[in-house]
């Protein structure tokens, strides 16, 4: 199709006197790997949740694939696919038995057996869904939104509450739908999970979208300074910090001093030096590359997960 596949301009969603979503506006390419990212209540899943037809918009516009998803219903669900946060199906529904009836759904689509050996379930294809562990279970999520082979994807915080190496094995997932030139549209508040995957990220805070672009563009937004992470025995105002040789800049949160600097060994011996004339001390120092974490840091003064 001519033009971004998702389009959301001047997106707004109320509920009673909370306005979770306050001018949400972004446009996602076909093919592209989309992410919202931040922290939990920003109004990420309002978002979604309209793109998908399950809310109605309170103010804006949006469409998907041409589609308006309150007017055009029927139409949208036959060309979108959708991994919700938390799914939940009955206990003794087999694996392959949902699959089969999610497939009945739509009029052509993937074969379930197919789909069932893709998503590693082949094992599984006879359990219970109550006897599926957490990975196994969101594994048969995506496989259940690949059914009718959509044009988009929608993953709200796709590897939440699941371990390392299950959340590795969803990123393997979709960095092979990525691969297939998937258009996906996922939520997430984990930093390494929008950076590996994400071809561009809309960081949203409170409903709006406080920076836009590729992991690259947005980590530059720091100026490529690297971060340091120190905690002192006593406290220290980020003021005198950020007066050191080499500090660009510094504040705290959540008692941790975040510096970022283009001289790192500069700064680090500066704030040793200083620290031994204030009668302070070192508890622990990293060093780290700029993340998308700094780009938060910088524009909300907190944590993503804050």
């Amino acid at each position: 199709m001519v033009g971004p596949i998702l389009q959301v301009e001047n997106l707004v969603k109320r509920y009673d006197d909370v306005e979770a979503v306050r001018g949400v506006s972004f446009s996602v390419d076909e093919g592209e790997v989309f992410g919202l990212l931040g922290p939990n209540g920003a109004g990420k899943t309002s978002t979604v949740e309209v793109l998908e037809g399950l809310r109605m918009a309170d103010g804006g516009r949006v469409s998907v694939c041409g589609l308006d998803p309150q007017r055009d219903a029927v139409a949208l669900k036959h060309v979108i696919g959708a991994a919700l946060q938390s799914t939940s199906l009955p206990d003794k529904l087999r694996v392959m038995e949902a699959l089969r009836l999610f497939a009945s759904f739509y009029k052509g689509g993937r074969n379930p057996e197919e789909l069932l050996k893709r998503f590693g379930l082949e094992e599984k294809r006879n359990a219970f869904y109550r006897e599926l562990s957490g990975g196994q279970k969101q594994r048969l999520a995506l496989a259940m939104a690949l059914v009718n082979d959509p044009k988009v994807l929608f993953f709200d915080e796709p590897t939440a509450g699941l371990d390392p190496q299950v959340r590795r094995e969803i990123y393997d997932i979709i960095e092979e739908l990525k691969r297939e030139k998937k258009t996906i549209l996922m939520t997430t508040h984990y930093i390494e999970e929008a950076e590996k995957l994400c071809d561009r990220v809309a960081i949203v805070d409170h409903g709006k979208v406080i920076a836009l672009g590729t992991p690259r563009e947005l980590k530059a937004h720091s100026g490529g300074a690297t971060r340091i992470e120190v905690r002192l025995s006593k406290p220290e105002t980020d003021g005198a910090l950020k007066k050191l040789d080499g500090v660009a800049e510094a504040r705290v949160v959540d008692g941790t001093y975040v510096i970022h600097s283009k001289r790192p060994p500069q700064a680090i011996v500066s704030l040793v030096k200083y620290l031994e004339t204030q009668g302070n001390e070192l508890i622990s120092l990293e060093i780290a590359s700029p993340s998308l974490e700094d780009v938060f840091i910088e524009m909300t003064g907190r944590r993503l997960r804050d």
